[in-house]
């Protein structure tokens, strides 16, 4: 089983680029638990939320990792959680971090925010341009601080495809 992660700021395509990654090579994708946890709860989440919505986004991954895909597709990790907490609360429970770097994860795909216009869907939170540049550099510094398997990817839509598609061909070795 090869896991591919989308990373990255809002509206740079993640969960567009998951689905048209397994629509292509096939496997499993896994969502972000985040949303649904807004949608029930219908209410912005606080520091407190943090472990709930950390170990909701880890059920949905080790449920699919039991599954034993040939390619598991994780539209988000437990990195994003890290950071947003980090953005709006100032910090996140220190296990977020140690959990995240136990498991392994064959290939990150880090989205960039240029190219692509910010989509109010009614949970996102960042239409400022610099705010989700800002959160792009945080995730690479963070994958690149912990030595962990990166591309990046920008352009038009057309673009993030074809080197998605690229790279996750790579992946799978074919």
């Amino acid at each position: 089983m090869k896991v591919l992660v989308l990373t990255g700021p809002e509206s740079a395509g993640k969960s567009w680029l998951g689905a048209r990654l397994q629509q292509h090579f096939g496997g499993l994708l896994v969502g972000e638990y985040v949303r649904d946890f807004i949608d029930t709860e219908q209410r912005d989440t606080c520091l407190a939320d943090i472990p709930t919505i950390a170990r909701g986004q880890l059920a949905l991954e080790d449920a699919a990792r039991q599954q034993a895909p040939h390619l598991l597709i994780l539209d988000t990790h437990l990195l994003s959680n890290m950071l947003w907490s980090q953005t709006l609360f100032g910090s996140y429970p220190a296990w977020l971090e140690d959990e995240l770097l136990q498991r392994p994860y064959h290939q990150h795909l880090l989205l960039s925010p240029e190219g692509t216009d910010w989509h109010d869907d009614g949970q996102r939170c960042q239409p400022d341009l610099a705010e989700r540049l800002r959160f792009y550099d945080d995730c690479r510094a963070w994958l690149r601080t912990h030595c962990q398997p990166f591309v990046e990817i920008g352009g038009d839509w057309a673009e993030r495809e074809r080197q998605a598609f690229s790279h996750t061909r790579a992946l799978l070795g074919i």
